[in-house]
């Protein structure tokens, strides 16, 4: 199958048709704020779309989210979107918290509800004072002014969502209410991310829905996370990863071919936007967007 990978790869592709957008979560340590700036460097040259900085549920990682997104405003080419949730805050503390987000010069927002505060798997209860569900945050946001937002999409449908139906016209309503842009969650086995792109063009939904495409550094922590969002892991993908718990450089050069293979299955069949959950470490990401042509802009000057 890798042989097949190569293959695919070396063909032509048109890197000015490619649009890569990259996910990062804030620092915890001054350890990891090395560790985040020296992605965000490896990641800035190839000038991607947008790049994302997430949010924890209830505003938990706030500071540390604009602490992020402004010194991305004031100290690279990158285009910052701040994720934002309405989980455990009131109207007016979400009101005033984007004013100091747009201050800082976001103007793109990833908007979420957010995971229930008792964690994924508890009930999720609005804020009494704060909007219910996801598209009232939207429409929130968007009487701000000239404001971009992107929400989520679940291929797998969310795990808290009654039936698919339901999740659809929760999608629907996020996008009435202004949103532009869906970004989906992960998924392994492309026909997942096709029999959902049917069913969102069947409901009506035109907007771009971009895949979300998570290298897989640790297959069982990948394994645990994806349990609890819903997302599958089909049994052919996981005897990839078999036997290599302890084997760290085999696993990641395995993970690479797994998403080289991932993407230009997507490419393939005519996708051309692609949002990948970096998890604050460049190598990978870095290395499927390079096979998708697209280069830092003093090489392609160079070429």
């Amino acid at each position: 199958m890798i042989s097949t990978v190569s293959a695919r790869v070396s063909r032509d592709v048109t890197p000015k048709e490619i649009r890569a957008s990259f996910e990062f979560f804030p620092p915890k340590s001054p350890e990891a704020d090395q560790a985040l700036w020296s992605t965000i460097r490896r990641i800035e040259p190839l000038d991607p779309a947008f790049v994302s900085v997430t949010y924890g549920a209830g505003g938990t990682t706030r500071e540390r989210t604009l602490d992020t997104v402004t010194r991305l405003c004031r100290e690279t080419t990158l285009k910052p979107a701040a994720h934002f949730t309405c989980v455990g805050a009131s109207k007016s503390d979400i009101d005033s918290t984007l004013e100091t987000f747009i201050a800082a010069g976001v103007r793109h927002i990833v908007a979420l509800r957010g995971d229930p505060q008792g964690g994924i798997g508890t009930n999720y209860e609005p804020h009494p004072d704060g909007y219910a569900q996801t598209s009232d945050l939207v429409a929130a946001i968007c009487s701000k002014g000239d404001i971009e937002v992107s929400v989520s999409a679940y291929p797998e449908k969310h795990p808290e969502s009654a039936t698919f139906d339901s999740d659809l016209d929760a999608l629907k309503a996020k996008i009435d209410a202004g949103a532009t842009r869906a970004i989906t969650q992960f998924f392994f086995d492309n026909d997942v991310y096709f029999r959902y792109l049917n069913k969102v063009r069947a409901k009506g939904i035109t907007i771009p829905i971009v895949p979300g495409i998570l290298p897989v550094e640790n297959f069982l922590q990948t394994a645990q996370f994806a349990a609890k969002a819903g997302a599958s892991i089909p049994a052919w993908f996981a005897r990839r990863f078999d036997g290599l718990e302890q084997d760290r450089e085999t696993r990641r050069l395995v993970a690479a071919a797994v998403a080289a293979e991932q993407v230009f299955g997507l490419l393939d069949q005519g996708v051309a936007d692609f949002h990948f959950y970096t998890m604050n470490r460049a190598d990978l990401a870095y290395a499927i967007a390079h096979l998708l042509g697209l280069r830092p802009a003093s090489l392609s000057r160079a070429a």
